[in-house]
């Protein structure tokens, strides 16, 4: 009976679904231009007021009681992705507290600065962030694991605090959207029945070129004259962070990547005398501290996209996006926009790609094209608008690990919106295109 209800669910379409969604940029623009600033509405306060909204709603000719609105609410804040987000939004704060109480941060800012030259620390980062993210596959670890980094060099260097750490979830979107490992690599293979190798090799022409143009226009952005002053490091301290990218490399879960960072820290930190056991206990619980408000985030935002799913949102997105296509290019930027879109109402490019795939799959096969590019497309654009919401896992944590508004990140979102621009011009110039297509499983 539940997954009857469920499909049922899934195959109501209404526009009165997405509404939440408008609720939100309504109140999100409206303030920042009424107060000039778009950093005065906080995140939460106006996920809570669309939250509101959104238990007011009902579908046609129904009235749905407001205890089963609220099940509905709680099935998506519970949903197991969400809860998964949220515990490693907890490892996150931990790892970066105690990191920072035993001497790691200011370490490896000092041991990065002496090897980086002052005018090559914003591309710097953006590639060694490239690297870390395709070798782990996942951009929350990579975010966790440079954000904390980037602020030391921010603090020491007098770089812009927003644009070194959008810096650094761009070099993590990169590997979230071509990493072999990648969640979101493995979901858009599956849905179009290719191998990982053959959506790489279309996907890797798409986004190279954005790469060099966001190395080009850090390496030219003005940092300022302040004199690089680079203070002592000790290889010890440098360890925890050390210890997150091996077990990365390896292959571990991000959970167990960040439990071994944690208690890495605490060994080093209770060794060289920098905290006692009482005190390690009290950053811990000042790291989970940190990231309360994001965890109530990410449970609300799943809450609500659920309501959405309910009322017919997401089914109404499906259904217009894909009304209007009757060429090859205009299919694939139906896909394109698919994935956008619903990248945009989730803010989780896994969700997107999922919920986008079957659907672009057929249109795939209706207009001949080829089910690399497809990968290509769903990956590359659901990818690229979650490095740019601010509402999206990624921002949140770099956000909340700086102490910033996540509002303030996306002006400096440069490789992500790069990946954009050259997705678009790959679909209207229709390169590149290989002229042997593969076989879908």
């Amino acid at each position: 009976m539940k997954k009857e209800n469920r499909n049922q669910e899934n195959e109501y379409k209404s526009f009165l679904g997405l509404t939440p969604l408008l609720v939100f940029l309504v109140i999100f623009l409206t303030t920042g231009i009424v107060t000039k600033s778009f950093t005065n509405m906080p995140i939460l306060v106006a996920f809570i007021i669309v939250l509101a909204y959104s238990l007011c709603l009902n579908r046609k000719g129904e009235k749905l009681p407001l205890d089963k609105k609220v099940d509905i609410f709680s099935r998506g804040g519970g949903e197991s992705t969400i809860i998964l987000m949220v515990v490693i939004f907890i490892l996150a704060g931990a790892f970066y507290s105690v990191a920072n109480a035993m001497g790691a941060v200011e370490s490896t800012v000092n041991l990065g600065l002496s090897i980086l030259p002052t005018k090559a620390i914003l591309p710097g980062i953006f590639l060694i962030g490239c690297v870390i993210s395709f070798a782990m596959g996942t951009s929350m670890g990579t975010v966790t694991a440079l954000t904390p980094i980037a602020i030391g060099m921010s603090q020491q260097t007098g770089i812009s605090l927003p644009l070194i750490v959008a810096t650094v979830v761009g070099g993590a979107m990169f590997g979230d959207n071509l990493s072999f490992v990648s969640d979101t690599t493995i979901a858009a293979t599956r849905t179009q029945g290719i191998e990982l190798k053959d959506k790489f090799k279309m996907n890797v022409l798409i986004v190279l070129p954005a790469v060099i143009v966001t190395l080009i226009i850090l390496a030219l952005i003005p940092i300022g004259s302040a004199t690089l002053e680079v203070g002592s490091y000790s290889l010890l301290k440098v360890l925890p962070y050390i210890s997150i990218i091996i077990c990365a490399l390896v292959g571990f879960n991000v959970m167990v990547v960040l439990a071994i960072g944690i208690l890495t820290g605490a060994v080093l930190g209770l060794s060289l005398g920098a905290f006692n056991f009482v005190e390690l206990l009290g950053f811990i619980q000042r790291g989970f501290g940190w990231m309360q408000d994001l965890c109530l985030i990410a449970i609300v935002i799943g809450g609500i996209v659920e309501l959405m799913k309910y009322y017919g949102g997401i089914g109404f997105l499906l259904d217009k996006v894909t009304a209007n296509v009757k060429t090859k290019k205009g299919a694939e930027g139906g896909i394109a926009a698919l994935a956008s879109l619903i990248d945009i109402a989730t803010a989780n490019n896994t969700i997107a790609i999922v919920t986008s795939g079957p659907l672009a799959r057929d249109i795939s096969k209706q207009y001949d094209i080829d089910p690399r590019r497809t990968a290509s497309l769903l990956d590359i654009f659901s990818s690229a608008f979650q490095g740019i919401v601010p509402y999206g896992g990624q921002i949140l944590v770099a956000a909340g690990l700086a102490q910033l508004s996540p509002v303030e990140l996306v002006p400096y979102s440069i490789y992500s919106m790069l990946m954009i621009v050259f997705g678009i011009l790959a679909i209207v110039l229709g390169i590149p295109n290989f002229k042997k297509k593969v076989e879908q499983k």
